[in-house]
């Protein structure tokens, strides 16, 4: 097996043909068994369930499992954005790799943003590092904190490449309970007894993927405190950051930076790890400057008008119960009362037969440790949504358990 890395970043998998009638060698290469995408992944579960739908089917398929608002024309990126990196690629200035550290403007762009609203600016640009992503900060963040025996506090539910990456690099997880009684805040009681010595961080998603809340600010702060009493980093994952749209405003885990360690910067792994290229990076200062309060405003008002359809709709779904109206980001956490079904045993298998016979996908809650409900993306056409829920109820009903 020849594994080569092409000039277009593809990774080309090449079998090596080689006459073995003479020779007792053979290739000391297995695959990593573990690593399933079927069944570790975001996308890989969403392909499995594509795969259930009945093609004969003539419907749409109703995408409500998979949070990308991008395949949607209602949350079309800003043209500021697209105005910002033509500059930049006709400028022919950054046709080079980039500092490793990321390019000074765009770090003091974002280091500026980040603290627009602060009394204090508590971020220097020497503490931001840009990454391709969320998903590259976690592969960067968990690897630097492991060491022997160590383990990390993860919500339940959450974000699976926290868990996937935590894995992966040796960390004991320890999980700590999201309550959908309480608005899905944080089991606090629990937190300090799952610590010990050797517990290096708790990972806080804020607002909270996939349970759609956002905490106040006491509730924060309360995080924070015991985050200190026991010596531990917080890794506060703030990718919804601005989008909350309802009676809660987001506050950001660094106002509480003189209580507990906050993880802004990583000094670890710099020089091994690939950067974003360097026309996105010189696109920064534009779209952060420039991108109009009309754009964000517009985005929320139809993401609250979804969570106001979804909210009310699914009261007519006699087996889905929705805990809490979503505030932000742009999922929602749903239990299955499995006592209104029949034949249908859990999560997994609600989400395979109603895409089969539904056409429409919803994400198992197993997949973000939550078994036995469903997380729903809000970031859909609001006609989807209610066609959506519309399938959803009769599929609901058709498997109505008889009394």
């Amino acid at each position: 097996m020849l594994l080569v890395l092409s000039p277009y970043n593809l990774l080309i998998h090449c079998e090596a043909i080689i006459n073995m009638e003479n020779s007792s060698e053979k290739c000391n290469f297995e695959g990593n068994k573990e690593l399933n995408a079927s069944t570790i992944t975001v996308g890989g579960i969403y392909d499995m369930l594509l795969d259930s739908i009945n093609h004969e089917d003539t419907r749409s398929v109703v995408r409500l499992g998979r949070v990308d608002p991008t395949d949607n024309p209602l949350f079309r990126t800003t043209t500021v954005a697209v105005d910002a990196i033509t500059r930049a690629v006709h400028s022919f200035n950054f046709n080079c790799y980039p500092p490793t550290v990321g390019l000074p403007e765009a770090k003091r762009a974002v280091a500026d943003h980040l603290t627009s609203n602060l009394p204090h600016k508590i971020i220097s640009p020497e503490n931001v590092f840009l990454t391709i992503g969320g998903t590259q900060a976690i592969d960067i963040i968990l690897p630097s904190l492991a060491r022997p025996g160590a383990n990390i506090l993860l919500p339940k539910p959450g974000y699976p490449h926290y868990e996937l990456r935590a894995t992966r690099c040796l960390l004991e997880i320890r999980h700590f309970d999201l309550l959908p009684e309480r608005g899905w805040e944080v089991d606090l009681d629990s937190l300090e007894a799952l610590a010990d010595e050797n517990t290096v961080a708790i990972v806080f998603i804020s607002p909270s993927s996939p349970c759609g809340n956002v905490f106040t600010y006491e509730h924060l702060k309360r995080v924070a405190e015991i985050a200190s009493k026991l010596g531990i980093f917080v890794i506060s994952d703030e990718v919804y950051a601005h989008v909350t749209f309802g009676s809660k405003p987001f506050v950001p885990m660094r106002e509480f930076s003189s209580i507990v360690p906050i993880v802004t910067k990583i000094i670890d792994n710099l020089e091994i790890t690939s950067d974003p290229t360097t026309i996105v990076q010189a696109s920064i200062p534009g779209i952060l400057e420039k991108t109009t309060d009309d754009f964000h405003s517009n985005n929320l008002n139809i993401l609250r008008e979804a969570a106001n359809i979804f909210y009310d709709g699914c009261k007519e779904i006699p087996c889905l119960t929705c805990p809490h109206k979503p505030e932000g980001a742009m999922v929602v956490m749903v239990e299955i009362n499995f006592s209104q079904l029949e034949g249908i045993v859990d999560d997994v298998q609600f989400c395979t037969k109603l895409a089969k016979e539904e056409s429409v996908i919803l994400f198992p809650g197993v997949a973000v440790g939550l078994k036995n409900w469903v997380r729903v993306s809000l970031a859909v056409d609001l006609s989807d949504l209610k066609d959506g829920l519309s399938r959803i109820r009769e599929f609901s009903l058709r498997h109505a358990k008889m009394s």
